[in-house]
């Protein structure tokens, strides 16, 4: 039992009593407690008695003296954040050296460099900042080259804020880093013509490598020609010198070289179109086909005529029929 009132009056004495009595510390002004990156200005029948910015438990009394006690009750405590905050201003007007409306787009930081001057010198630090920059951007980076314009945005941004930070500092209120973000243009019909004229470009280049692929084409397609016709120029004229003394090594042998003609011979009559009738030789057939016939009219009213094709003149002497058959009688004539 004495156990749990020991308990109870623990817990009621730790997580009630304790916390009043440090808030009615507080409040009489004893002690104060700054939390991370704030700042308490205290201020007292329109005096600044004490600035304190560094986080931790700070006492009052050897800080604000007998004012601490009552500076909660008839002053101000003024809580000021000193964290890092940043803003963005979209498409301040400028015009570049060429007469071309821009609109830039900067970004900047800024923080509380001095809570005094941020809480009385200004009514509004963040809002004169933020026209000090947009005043500075207009006037420093009026009438550039559009073309440093849209490509050095590091220098403009350092022009800006070196324009910029010794007046803002006045107010409390410094700059930090500033950086160009978009240059753009403003006008409608500028954009479309620009976006035409790049259109139009990118035809032509595209145009231009085209024809040069389809030019080197050609040329590669020429060189290989050319070249292919001197080689073939060269194999033709080598030809007959190879022929000729292939010819000559055969002619060198009379048999090897009576068998070859003789298969070029028939290889060339079994080529051509033309009907060859092959006679045995004798002249046993040539008198069975005498006796048969009857005034030049065969048996079977044809007249007698072998044709051979003009493309072989030369089968009946070139050693396939023994003899040249003598004319026929009656006109009738056997052409081999």
């Amino acid at each position: 039992m004495t156990f749990l009132i020991a308990f109870l009056l623990s817990f009621i004495g730790f997580w009630v009593f304790v916390p009043l009595a440090f808030a009615m510390a507080r409040m009489l002004g004893i002690y104060a407690i700054v939390p991370e990156r704030q700042c308490f200005v205290y201020v007292l029948f329109g005096k600044v008695l004490a600035t304190i910015d560094e986080p931790g438990i700070h006492f009052l009394l050897p800080r604000l003296g007998l004012g601490a006690f009552i500076v909660n009750w008839l002053g101000t405590r003024h809580v000021i954040d000193m964290r890092l905050d940043q803003q963005y201003q979209r498409s301040q007007p400028v015009n570049s050296e060429e007469g071309a409306p821009m609109g830039i787009g900067i970004w900047f930081e800024m923080f509380i460099s001095d809570p005094v001057a941020y809480l009385f010198k200004n009514a509004d630090p963040r809002g004169s900042l933020g026209a000090n920059v947009s005043n500075s951007t207009v006037r420093c980076l009026s009438n550039l080259p559009l073309n440093a314009m849209l490509i050095n945005r590091h220098s403009m941004s350092s022009t800006v804020r070196d324009e910029v930070s010794p007046k803002s500092h006045e107010w409390g209120y410094r700059l930090g880093s500033v950086y160009i973000r978009k240059v753009h243009f403003r006008d409608v019909a500028m954009i479309r013509q620009i976006e035409s004229k790049v259109v139009n470009r990118l035809r032509q280049v595209t145009s231009a490598i085209k024809q040069d692929g389809a030019n080197q084409v050609s040329i590669i397609t020429s060189t290989a020609e050319r070249r292919a016709a001197i080689e073939f120029a060269k194999a033709s004229a080598i030809r007959p010198q190879l022929v000729g003394a292939a010819l000559e090594e055969v002619s060198r042998d009379p048999e090897v070289a009576s068998a070859l003609f003789s298969i070029l011979e028939t290889q060339k009559a079994l080529a051509g179109n033309g009907r060859i009738t092959l006679i045995p030789p004798g002249h046993a057939f040539l008198e069975q086909s005498l006796a048969a016939e009857v005034d030049g009219v065969s048996a079977t009213g044809a007249a007698v005529r072998t044709e051979v094709s003009p493309a072989v003149p030369s089968v009946a002497s070139s050693g396939i029929f023994p003899f040249q058959p003598p004319p026929l009688p009656g006109g009738v004539r056997g052409d081999f």
